[in-house]
Formats: structure tokens, C-alpha cells, sequence
């Protein structure tokens, strides 16, 4: 940091753009980028600098002088309180998931030299009740809670907005003292609940007694299923799930129209519980999975048991795309969902060296997005472009689906 003295001054901006995470994108006079969350594209703001490094600058949004037409009062009370749960609950509904393509489409451009990839904003879910799943800190009364914005400390909250009933019910009432954490998940179409704690004090009064509404399921190795895509699914308390069974639907929805039609097996990797490449296969499909997380493999295990020929593998991705039977399935097409992290080199080289006619990869990062497109493209692969949808509505969190094709003589078993 420099200038340290400056830092208090308040100055007018013009917010241009949106970043990655969220914040309004401006400029000061020097010509030096700055961050201001909360600030939208086309207002005239108030910010008060908060850190000036050499190439940008973070700011305090001061007041809004020109608001955008896609502000809006936050509907949740505890947005005022500091909570961090939902941070864009100021950007009206309609307006984000056009946001969230543009930010798709900067970092598509400057990351991966993809100026004019089709970058198309999708299908989402509606804002009220739609998260199934939580993972919050727990204070020391035992209440689950929120991280503040842009902090550690924590917001206990009497309502939620974005949970559906069953969680928000969690949420509010259960207590689970002596833990740090706490994963909460329910099947908003099953009824069922389940609650996760890190850990529970082995000591004191009243420690470890966790309180739950009756009938959910208490543990680490506890699950619960959830209906989608007209099948019934499990998910532990490890896995991963989406937020919702809707989310996971519009999901399973655009991995289908990514994968087209493409004949030949299908390879689903980072599976989780099975449910995209599960949701794909068929009589005349097999599968092979991979997921390098236990929980996951095993439910995706159960989940898969009765799609014919499956074989579901736990092993880190970059081991199995070198081993049988990855290495002899021959995939028509690829089904990637890695973590925020993306693919890396490793895993782009063992795709190519496969060869799929068309590769479905679902990122829920712009930058490694980016990163894995520009990978991509250099081992012959053409992103034909990406769907960018709303499955987070309230937040600048983003879901894309791409397809991306085997170019003419280009990757790995085409060459």
C-alpha cells in the first residue's frame, strides 16, 4: 500500500464494468482500475478508498449520485447487519444474469484470447427458498451462522431468504454446541434433513447435544435423497449437490443440449453422486465415472447401481484418465465439473490424448474458465460457447456450461 494518507479522501467515480466477484469496476484519475463492492455498472458513485496499490484500488462504497435502474433495496434484513450470505441481493433479479455473461465474456477475452466466444446468458432458478444445502460457521452458543461481509465475525440470522423452508427451519432453530461447522442439507422433495457438525465437544455441560427438528438425520456419514430428473438420488453430507433440485435440473438440462446428441459412451468426471453422466446414460450409453472424493464415489455408487454397465471409479481425475478402464472407454463424449479450481494442464493433456468428439465442461469460476478454454484450445479443442446460468440468484456466483468440439486434426487421438 502507498499514499496511506490519501486513503480517507472521498472520491466520484464511474463505475464502467463488474469484476469477477461482484464489485462495480471504475477508474480514478490516474487511470488506475478500482473495485467498489456494491457499486453497479453506469452509476456515478461516492467511494472512499480503502487500499491503493501500484496497478488498483479497493474503495467503500459513500452513496450512490446516479443509480443504476437495476438497483433495488435489498429484501433481506440481514443484508444491513453485515451478513455475506448474498451478496447482490442490491442488483434486481432480472438484471443478473445478464451480469454474470458479461463477466463470463471479460474473463473468456482476457484469460483465454476468446474475443468473440458465444457467451449466452441462461436459464435460473427464482430467488425465495431455493438453496437445499448450507455449510455455516456455529458460533459459541451453538447457533449455526453466517460470516460477516468481508470478515470473520459471525451473523446469527432468524430468517433466510435464499433457504428453503426445511433448511431455513434448521437454520433458525438447531443448535450444535461445541462445533465450528456445520453442513445442513434437506430434500425439498423428499422431506428429508440431515445435520453434519465438524465436531461436538466431548466436554461440558450440554456438549455435543445437538438439536435438530425431528426426524433429521445427525453425522457425518448421514444423507439424504432428493428427487431429479424424474430419479431419486442420494447425497451424504460430504458430497457435493447444487443448491437445489430445480438448479440441478436446469443443469442436467444444458449438459444435454451442450452433449447434442453425440453418440458413443459417455465419460462423466469429477462425478460427484452421478447425476449429470447418470442423467445421460442409457440402454445404449455406458458410463464410467470418476470421483476422487469417498462420500461422493459412494454415493454415485448407489445412485448409478441400475444404469446398465456403469462402472464408477474413486480416483483423483488426472490418475484415472491414464489408467483402465478410462483409458479404453473410447468416450463419444467428456463430462467435466471440476471444482473452482478448473481442469489444469494434466487433465486437459489426458482428455486430448482421449480423443471425445465433444467435451461438456461445467465451471463455476470465470478465471479457471478462462484458464482451461485457453488450455483447451491448444490441444485442439473449439469452444462452440458457453451457457452462463442463474443458479445462484442473489449472489455473483455463476454455473457455465460449455461444448466444446474436437477441431479438424486436433486433440490427442485425432492427431
Amino acid at each position: 500500500m502507498d499514499d496511506a494518507g490519501s486513503l480517507a479522501s472521498v472520491l466520484e467515480v464511474v463505475i464502467a464494468g463488474v469484476a469477477a466477484g461482484g464489485d462495480g469496476l471504475g477508474r480514478l484519475e490516474d487511470g488506475r482500475v478500482v473495485f467498489c463492492e456494491g457499486a453497479l455498472p453506469g452509476e456515478r458513485v461516492a467511494v472512499e478508498l480503502t487500499d491503493r496499490r501500484r496497478d488498483f484500488a479497493r474503495a467503500r462504497l459513500v452513496e450512490v449520485i446516479d443509480p443504476s435502474p437495476w438497483r433495488m433495496a435489498p429484501p433481506c434484513p440481514h443484508v444491513a447487519r453485515g451478513c455475506g450470505g448474498c451478496t447482490w441481493q442490491h442488483v434486481a433479479p432480472g438484471h443478473q444474469p445478464a451480469l454474470k455473461a458479461a463477466i463470463v465474456a471479460d474473463a473468456l477475452r482476457r484469460i483465454a484470447h476468446l474475443p468473440d466466444a458465444i457467451v449466452l446468458p441462461g436459464a435460473g432458478v427464482p430467488m425465495p427458498g431455493y438453496r437445499t444445502s448450507a455449510r455455516l460457521a456455529v458460533d459459541s452458543g451453538g447457533a449455526p451462522c453466517y460470516h460477516r461481509r468481508r470478515g470473520r465475525d459471525l451473523v446469527e440470522v432468524d430468517s433466510c431468504l435464499v433457504a428453503h423452508p426445511l433448511l431455513e427451519e434448521l437454520i433458525v432453530d438447531g443448535r450444535f454446541p461445541g462445533a465450528g461447522e456445520v453442513v445442513l442439507r434437506v430434500g425439498a422433495r423428499t422431506g428429508d434433513r440431515l445435520a453434519s457438525p465438524d465436531r461436538l465437544a466431548s466436554r461440558g455441560r450440554g456438549a455435543g447435544r445437538a438439536r435438530v427438528p425431528e426426524g433429521t438425520n445427525i453425522g457425518r456419514r448421514a444423507y439424504i435423497h432428493e428427487e431429479i430428473a424424474g430419479r431419486r438420488w442420494r447425497f451424504s453430507a460430504g458430497s457435493f449437490a447444487q443448491p437445489g433440485p430445480l438448479a440441478a435440473e436446469l443443469l442436467v438440462a444444458a449438459v444435454s443440449a451442450a452433449a447434442g446428441g453425440e453418440p458413443g459412451p459417455i465419460l462423466d468426471l469429477y462425478a460427484g453422486v452421478g447425476v449429470l453422466g447418470g442423467a445421460l446414460a442409457g440402454p445404449s450409453r455406458s458410463l464410467v465415472a470418476v470421483e476422487g472424493g469417498a462420500a461422493g464415489a459412494g454415493d454415485a455408487a448407489v445412485n448409478l447401481a441400475e444404469v446398465a454397465g456403469a462402472v464408477v471409479i474413486t480416483a483423483d481425475v488426472a490418475d484415472a484418465l491414464g489408467a483402465d478402464p478410462v483409458a479404453s472407454s473410447h468416450p463419444g463424449v467428456v463430462i467435466a465439473d471440476p471444482s473452482r479450481s478448473g481442469l489444469g494442464a494434466a487433465v486437459v493433456e489426458g482428455i486430448a490424448a482421449l480423443g471425445p468428439a465433444v467435451l461438456v465442461l461445467v465451471s463455476c469460476d470465470p478465471a479457471s474458465l478462462g484458464l482451461d478454454a485457453g488450455l483447451l484450445a491448444r490441444a485442439g479443442y473449439h469452444l462452440e460457447g458457453v451457457d452462463v446460468l442463474d443458479l445462484f440468484p442473489g449472489t455473483f456466483h455463476v454455473e457455465c456450461v460449455s461444448r466444446l468440439v474436437r477441431a479438424p486434426g486436433g486433440g490427442g487421438a485425432g492427431r
